[in-house]
């Protein structure tokens, strides 16, 4: 009779002192990693300070640093006295300070919401403006600027309309994205390109029928984005904003994210609903793109980019990534917002066309990657 196969070996199990190896080494993986995150944390919050002074400086008047700091700690702390021309408390407190605030604010915006759109919709290449938020908002300004679309409200005409057409593009995003009963990342991705494309077609219909070179030319500046409109009532509405933003997406979201960027099969097992994750998530991006993009227009690549950039320096946790980008997102469109009005002065060029020459060849770079890991 044939002999019964002997059993077949298990795992080997580790000594008690190669476990207690193993645990001593992640360990130390963990607080490397957190001592990496915070080294980049630092660094960035002492450079998004520094940027802040140097760029209020910076311009057709260029003011040093020092008169800066004294002009800002007398409007916002009442201290010093002032010593310097009414001119330059102007230029500092009332045109510079706030487009500066406004361009960090917008740019942390945009990075936190590609952060977790990304995780969303399980897809590299999403960035804020591919839920159609950006493209309904488009809409929005392109009424008021062409056919006077809010004119009873003054000034806030245009931030208004343009937030109105936002909120509207997302709830159709949902509405579509739930036709089946549940939100999907391909579902929510699809109908987030149709409703886009839908309304990218509806701006363009509004400036062919208001036949104005001028309103054309007005909405064509404001697509592309800019801070030139920068008061102080905006950049508070949007710091407020972003910054609650920020803080939902670390405290309501932050681990799940984790979850939910690997796959909607792992969350219901961790005992998560991937769905209702995703709707929330959609209604918090929804409404921060909405407010961001009614203030600055709509600039491209720093919610793509980005993101990419804070997973490279600390990772991919989510509680690490999030603030990273942040400051990152803040850092890189205040610079490029200098650029955008010094390059060419008196003329000031759209913000959107410098970050979509530095975000144009990252993507070439992402794509050329995935390409060569994929063979």
């Amino acid at each position: 009779m044939p002999q019964p196969a002997p059993p077949t070996a298990g795992p080997a199990t580790p000594s008690p002192a190669r476990r207690t190896t193993l645990l001593a080494q992640d360990d130390l993986g963990v607080a490397g990693r957190r001592r990496r995150t915070t080294a980049w944390l630092l660094g960035l919050g002492a450079g998004l300070l520094v940027t802040l002074v140097l760029a209020v400086g910076i311009g057709a008047v260029t003011v040093p640093a020092g008169t800066t700091l004294r002009v800002v700690g007398h409007h916002s702390l009442g201290i010093g006295e002032r010593t310097w021309s009414l001119s330059r408390d102007a230029i500092i407190w009332d045109v510079r300070l706030p487009r500066v605030v406004l361009g960090a604010a917008v740019g942390a915006g945009l990075a936190v919401c590609g952060v977790a759109l990304q995780a969303m919709v399980r897809n590299v290449l999403a960035d804020p403006y591919l839920l159609g938020v950006s493209s309904g908002a488009s809409s929005g300004a392109a009424a008021a600027i062409l056919f006077g679309v809010g004119a009873g409200l003054g000034q806030h005409a245009l931030p208004v309309s343009a937030f109105a057409g936002a909120l509207a593009a997302s709830l159709l995003v949902l509405v579509v994205a739930r036709s089946g009963g549940r939100v999907t990342s391909i579902r929510l991705l699809l109908a987030g390109v149709a409703v886009g494309y839908a309304l990218y077609a509806l701006t363009s219909f509004l400036i062919f029928a208001a036949d104005s070179a001028e309103g054309s030319r007005s909405v064509l500046f404001w697509l592309l984005g800019s801070l030139g409109l920068a008061s102080w009532t905006a950049p508070l509405a949007v710091v407020c904003v972003v910054v609650l933003g920020t803080v939902l997406v670390l405290t309501h979201a932050g681990r799940r994210l984790d979850v939910l960027a690997i796959g909607d099969e792992t969350a219901q097992t961790l005992g998560l609903t991937p769905d209702r994750l995703r709707v929330r998530l959609l209604v918090l991006v929804s409404l921060c793109i909405g407010v961001v993009v009614s203030a600055a227009g709509s600039i491209g690549f720093v919610g793509l980019v980005v993101p990419h950039l804070a997973r490279r320096a600390v990772g991919s946790s989510h509680r690490a990534v999030v603030p990273v980008a942040a400051l990152m997102g803040a850092i890189l469109l205040v610079w490029a917002d200098v650029v955008a009005r010094t390059l060419l002065q008196p003329q000031e060029i759209p913000i959107g066309i410098l970050t979509s020459l530095v975000g144009a060849p990252f993507l070439l770079v992402l794509i050329r990657r995935m390409h060569v890991s994929s063979t």
